[in-house]
C-alpha cells in the first residue's frame, strides 16, 4: 500500500487574519441585528443575516486551521477532524435559508402597512458595514491566493459587501421618497441573493457528505491516467471523494503486469494522482496478474 500526504500551511500562517476579520464581522454582525430589529428595516435584518453566515465561515475556517495541527488522542479519527468545517458550513446553509424565509414572511406581512423606519440608523449602520467589509477584504486578500480556507472567506465578506451597499441604497431611497418598500424591496432581493447561494453551498456540503467525486474531477479520467502508468495492465475499485476544501482522497487497486516492479508502479502512480489531480492523499494497492483475483474487496 502506499500514501501521500499533502498538508498545507499557508492557512496557518495567515489564521490572524481571520482571527481579526472574524472578531470584526461577529461584532459587526450584533450591532447590525440590533441596529435592524430597533430600526424595523428589513434591508437591516436580511444583511445581518447574511453576516451570521459569514461569521458561521469564518469560524469554520479558524477551526480548521487549528484541528489540521490537533493530533487525535482518542486513535478513532483516522482522518482526523477536518470535517468539522463541512458541518459549519452546513449549518451556515441553515441560517441563510432561515433568514430567507423569515425576510419573505415579513414582506408579505407588511403588504398594505406603511412602517416607520429609522433612516438615519439604517445609513449610519449600513456606511459602518461597508467600511467593515473593506477593512475584511483587505486583511483576507493576501492569503486568498494560497489557502482555500481564507479565499472562501474573502469571496463570502465580497458578497457581505454587496449587502451593506443594498443597505446604504434603502436608506437613501426612503429618506428620499418616503416610500418604506424600498427598503422591502431591497431586503427581499438581499434574501433572494442569500437563499440562492445558500442553495448552492448546500449542495456542494451534500456532495462532500455523500462521498461524490470532488467537482471538476471525473474519476474516468482517472482511471485513465493510472493505466498510462508503465506496467499498469488494470484499474479497478477506485473511488474518489473530497474530505474538506483542498483535500481530496482517492484509494485503487492497481494490477501490475508480468515482470513489472511494484515500488517503481507505485511512485509513479501516486506522483500522477498528486500532479495531475492535487489528490492530497492516495492510498494504492498493487496487485500481480494470476494472483487470484482481487484482495481484500468484497463490495
Amino acid at each position: 500500500m502506499g500514501h501521500s500526504h499533502e498538508v498545507g500551511s499557508a492557512a496557518g500562517r495567515h489564521r490572524w487574519r481571520l482571527a481579526v476579520t472574524f472578531v470584526l464581522v461577529a461584532v459587526f454582525f450584533v450591532v447590525e441585528l440590533s441596529a435592524g430589529l430597533l430600526s424595523g428595516s428589513l434591508a437591516l435584518i436580511s444583511d445581518a443575516g447574511h453576516m451570521a453566515a459569514d461569521v458561521t465561515t469564518l469560524g469554520a475556517a479558524l477551526i480548521a486551521t487549528q484541528l489540521a495541527t490537533r493530533k487525535d488522542s482518542t486513535g478513532r479519527r483516522t482522518f482526523g477532524s477536518y470535517r468539522a468545517e463541512v458541518f459549519a458550513s452546513g449549518l451556515a446553509v441553515l441560517v441563510m435559508i432561515g433568514v430567507g424565509v423569515y425576510i419573505g414572511v415579513e414582506a408579505v406581512g407588511r403588504i398594505g402597512t406603511a412602517p416607520a423606519l429609522a433612516t438615519g440608523m439604517m445609513l449610519v449602520v449600513g456606511v459602518l458595514g461597508l467600511i467593515v467589509n473593506l477593512v475584511s477584504i483587505v486583511l483576507l486578500r493576501a492569503g486568498a491566493g494560497e489557502s482555500l480556507n481564507l479565499k472562501g472567506a474573502y469571496f463570502e465578506v465580497i458578497a457581505d459587501t454587496v449587502g451593506s451597499v443594498g443597505v446604504i441604497v434603502a436608506g437613501l431611497m426612503v429618506s428620499w421618497t418616503g416610500n418604506a418598500w424600498w427598503d422591502t424591496g431591497i431586503a427581499l432581493a438581499i434574501a433572494l441573493f442569500v437563499v440562492v447561494r445558500a442553495v448552492a453551498l448546500g449542495r456542494e456540503v451534500l456532495a462532500v457528505l455523500g462521498q461524490h467525486a470532488p467537482e471538476g474531477m471525473e474519476p474516468a479520467e482517472l482511471t485513465d491516467a493510472l493505466m498510462a502508468v508503465t506496467g499498469v495492465s488494470e484499474v479497478h475499485d477506485l473511488h474518489v471523494w473530497r474530505l474538506t476544501s483542498g483535500m481530496d482522497v482517492a484509494t485503487a487497486h492497481l494490477v501490475t503486469s508480468p515482470g513489472a516492479r511494484p515500488g517503481d508502479i507505485l511512485a509513479a502512480a501516486s506522483n500522477t494522482l498528486r500532479d495531475r489531480f492535487h489528490i492530497a492523499h492516495a492510498t494504492l494497492q498493487i496487485e500481480a496478474a494470476g494472483d487470484g483475483g482481487c484482495q481484500g474487496a468484497d463490495w
